[in-house]
């Protein structure tokens, strides 16, 4: 996490990403911010005019400025701000935020 211009590799892909209009991208937040991984994921992607919805999972920390740090990784997107779920969330809540949601 200490060096911002790390990208891990990536084993697989996603097949014909142009297809999807909405991406939703899930993590377990670290210090704020997303693992760098899914900045690698989010640079193999053409992501222009796409919705980008981060959500990640936490013990306790906040987004904090992630969805600022993922957009400069797919600029031609849309980043919402995204959700930090508990573990506990159960799949009310989750299905409650997604519907809620104005996509």
């Amino acid at each position: 996490m200490n060096d911002k211009a790390s990208r891990p590799a990536i084993a697989g892909a996603v097949e014909d990403m142009a297809r999807y209009d909405v991406v939703f991208i899930g993590f377990p937040i670290w210090w704020y911010e997303a693992p760098r991984i899914v900045q690698t994921f989010l640079e193999s992607y053409d992501l222009s005019g796409k919705t980008v919805v981060p959500f990640a999972t936490s013990g306790g920390s906040g987004m904090g400025k992630t969805a600022s740090i993922l957009q400069k990784s797919c600029p031609a997107a849309r980043v919402l701000p995204g959700k930090r779920l508990s573990g506990a969330a159960s799949a009310q809540e989750v299905s409650s935020w997604v519907e809620g949601m104005n996509l």
